[in-house]
Formats: C-alpha cells, structure tokens, sequence
C-alpha cells in the first residue's frame, strides 16, 4: 500500500512540474520569437535568477529593435515567462532573439515552481 501511495504521489508530482513548464505560445503575441530564422541581435540582455528574485526589478528594451536575451540560472531551478510577449526560457531553452513590436510594461514570472518564495518572483519588462 505504501509503496502504491509513493508511486501515485510521484506521479502527481511529475504532472504537476510538466504544467508549470509548459509553453507560453499564443497566436496573439506581440514579439516575432526568433531562434533560426536568421534575424540577427542588435543588442544582448542577461537575466540572471537565483532562488526567489532575479537580479533586477525591471528590464529595459527598444521597441523594434531584435534582442537576444539569455537566461542564466544561477542558483534553483528557475525559468522566466512572459505571456504577453510570447517569451518563455529556462534551462532547456535558455536564450531566444525576440523583436519586441509594441511598448508597454509587462509582467515577468518564474515559470518553474521553485519553492516557497515562487509566487513573488517576478520582475517588469519595458518596453519603450
């Protein structure tokens, strides 16, 4: 019976970390996400996480202008997700050439359940 509780526990736990990896894409974004298509990075940006906060509060970008942004995961299992703009990277996909096509300020969130300080690790992407 023990044995049958661990492994339906075990199973639960692995559907569980699948949702909150699961990919951010919707027809309607606001960014061209570019990995092969050739579009070459005007600029870089580096968002670094450790457990529970990233290494800024807020994140600049140019509107229109191609950014390859690079996820370092430095301490934690973390990832970063920002739905309006289509964006989503972990370690398994740490870096994308995005073309942010709209300004605004969007809410960036840790995309991987970390612990319990997951829900206040979030951060502001500018667009301007």
């Amino acid at each position: 019976m023990l044995k049958r509780s661990a492994l339906l526990l075990s199973m639960v736990w692995v559907l569980v970390l699948t949702a909150c990896g699961g990919s951010g894409n919707t027809a309607s974004s606001n960014i061209n996400k570019v990995t092969d298509s050739g579009i070459e990075a005007e600029t870089e940006l580096v968002i670094s996480a450790t457990n529970y906060k990233f290494d800024q509060e807020e994140y600049h970008l140019k509107k229109g202008v191609p950014v390859k942004i690079i996820f370092e995961n430095e301490s934690g299992n973390h990832g970063i997700l920002v739905p309006e703009l289509n964006l989503q990277l972990s370690s398994k996909e740490s870096s994308a050439v995005i073309v942010p096509e709209e300004a605004g300020t969007f809410e960036m969130s840790c995309s991987i359940m970390c612990g319990s300080g997951h829900s206040g690790m979030i951060a502001k992407v500018i667009v301007e």
